[in-house]
């Protein structure tokens, strides 16, 4: 997916309002960028590809789910939580422990006119005991660790979207051991080498 079918595929699904916003989101990433290393270097000529498709891809697999908190953990530059938060209408909850990228979200969730709807919390996801609807994380841990870090935050009805890259399979079967639930693996639109593990109905074994 090139830079220009990246920004088409946004602005045809989400409208040209938005695809502005993700620009403007872009800017301030590359921008912020220069003084702490928000995205890999190698990244940043692909930055609507690489992370912000990246992330709106993943608003399709909340299943129907329009409302209810999402909660996205090591928010890190905001991919996916701002562009969730951008792209819908949804309650957004960032989880990012690193102080600094915490208060860069905060400040580009004011700058996007979206702080109404978005909460930053500046700690680890084992500390939050708000329930969600959906849950995220990108490039954060293993499936395991990640079931377990955000116990409290889960019911029976959580949706976890949660992009893993060409592991996810070894993940799923590694997770399985420990957690009961149902597990589905969908390809990456951005690089169809790369897996998506979605999950529900997950308890510790």
């Amino acid at each position: 997916m090139t830079e220009d079918d990246a920004k088409a595929w946004v602005a045809d699904r989400f409208g040209a309002a938005r695809a502005a916003a993700m620009a403007c989101l872009a800017d301030i990433v590359l921008n912020e960028t220069r003084q702490q290393n928000l995205i890999a270097p190698s990244t940043i000529d692909a930055i609507w590809s690489r992370h912000i498709v990246d992330s709106a891809q993943l608003i399709g697999f909340a299943d129907g789910e329009n409302h209810g908190r999402w909660i996205d953990i090591g928010s890190g530059a905001g991919f996916p939580g701002l562009v969730v938060a951008a792209l819908t209408e949804r309650e957004v909850w960032l989880v990012e422990p690193r102080k600094r990228r915490a208060a860069f979200l905060a400040e580009t969730a004011i700058r996007l006119g979206i702080a109404d709807r978005t909460h930053i919390v500046s700690d680890r996801i084992e500390k939050v005991r708000e329930k969600a609807s959906i849950i995220s994380a990108r490039a954060v841990g293993p499936l395991t660790e990640l079931f377990a870090w955000a116990r409290d935050c889960s019911t029976p009805k959580t949706r976890w979207i949660l992009p893993k890259g060409r592991s996810a399979r070894d993940e799923v079967a590694t997770a399985e051991q420990e957690w009961h639930g149902v597990f589905h693996v969908e390809h990456s639109l951005t690089d169809p080498d790369s897996l998506i593990v979605l999950a529900s109905g997950v308890s510790r074994r």
